[in-house]
């Protein structure tokens, strides 16, 4: 175990950016509720995998709602705790760890603020090794864990906790009907599990990997290297398309931010037109009609000088952009997750989903 650093927070801030493919949340919120209970004197202490006992009381956490509302609606801060306290309260087990449910965007952030609060332990890991805009989309849900009882509480105090309902499906379907009327943004946990249950199905080491992907970034700008250049060396990923935002449809529907970014391409991609589809995160990337990145791998949308992830919520018309592909992690390719996560899950019949580096 150990306790994370103002510097940590600050790289995490840049890495959980990217690994969000444009969802989970502006990260910068996420980053200052944490730097801001560390000011307090509270500690963000980092538990890996093959620390956590078998028999650990592990439960996941994070925001529920639209992105683009998180811009304006600003968390009150303490909404997943009070989630959590439901939760122990319901089942009767007292909480020995937290994990985040994605380490994309704020989500990524924002169980290191709770960590701080609450003074349990976060573990190095998460549910989808990136961001997905719906509940039933995590590792432990894909592979088996059932995630009723789970809590919901909002900035006023309301929490709600959902039980016995049919599968996954309907707890996002109904938590995500709760959320519009709490505002568009509450804190969402799940029901607990297993530290042997977390080691196996947890898509492992991803708080460090944020944090080490952010320090690359940093340390890029810092010595005028390219950025972009290091993040795909990191993570073995790949420059898809480099050009400018020429339109872009973005609206709230039901809860998340749906749109298409259009994209007119210059450098190696002069005179090519690629596109975006978003629903919270990036989904399909195309060159013309042709399909050459979808989920469950990883779609970014990185500022072409600084390295930085550009959100959902702050793409912007004129913005120059470099579109890269990042390979997701194996759990999320297994033909039992693909029906979860994979691009028919999405309403995309017609895509078969390939790794983006055999495109």
């Amino acid at each position: 175990m150990r306790e994370l650093t103002v510097k940590d927070i600050e790289a995490m801030e840049i890495g959980a950016g990217i690994l969000g493919t444009g969802g989970g949340g502006n990260p910068y919120y996420g980053k200052l509720h944490a730097l801001n209970e560390m000011r307090q004197g509270a500690k963000v202490r980092l538990i890996s995998l093959d620390e956590l006992d078998d028999d650990a009381v592990v439960i996941s956490v994070g925001n529920i709602g639209a992105p683009a509302v998180s811009m304006e609606k600003i968390c009150e801060g303490n909404e997943i705790v009070r989630a959590i306290r439901a939760i122990e309260e319901n089942t009767g087990k007292k909480v020995d760890a937290i994990i985040p449910v994605e380490i994309g965007g704020a989500n990524g952030l924002r169980p290191a603020a709770i960590a701080a609060i609450t003074g349990l332990p976060m573990v190095d890991g998460d549910g989808m090794g990136r961001a997905f805009p719906e509940m039933q989309m995590t590792t432990f849900s894909i592979y088996g864990h059932c995630s009723m009882p789970a809590a919901m509480s909002d900035s006023h105090g309301n929490t709600v906790i959902f039980k016995d309902l049919i599968d996954e499906v309907w707890l996002e379907r109904l938590a995500r009907a709760c959320v519009v009327q709490m505002g568009g943004g509450a804190g969402m946990v799940e029901a607990p599990m297993s530290g042997a249950y977390v080691k196996r199905y947890a898509v492992p080491g991803t708080v460090t990997q944020a944090t080490n992907l952010g320090l690359a970034v940093m340390d890029a700008n810092k010595q005028k290297l390219d950025p972009i250049e290091q993040i795909c060396r990191q993570e073995n990923g790949q420059v898809l398309f480099t050009g400018k935002i020429t339109d872009l449809e973005r609206k709230m529907a039901a809860g998340f931010t749906r749109g298409i970014a259009s994209l007119e391409g210059f450098g190696d991609f002069a005179e090519q037109q690629g596109s975006v589809d978003i629903q919270n995160e990036n989904l399909v990337f195309r060159i013309g009609e042709e399909v050459k990145c979808s989920v469950p791998d990883l779609i970014i949308i990185l500022d072409v000088e600084t390295g930085h992830a550009i959100t959902t919520e702050v793409l912007r018309y004129g913005q120059k952009v470099a579109v890269l592909g990042i390979p997701c992690h194996p759990l999320l390719r297994s033909t039992r997750a693909l029906e979860v996560v994979g691009p028919k899950a999405f309403g995309y019949p017609d895509i078969e989903y390939k790794p983006f580096e055999i495109y």
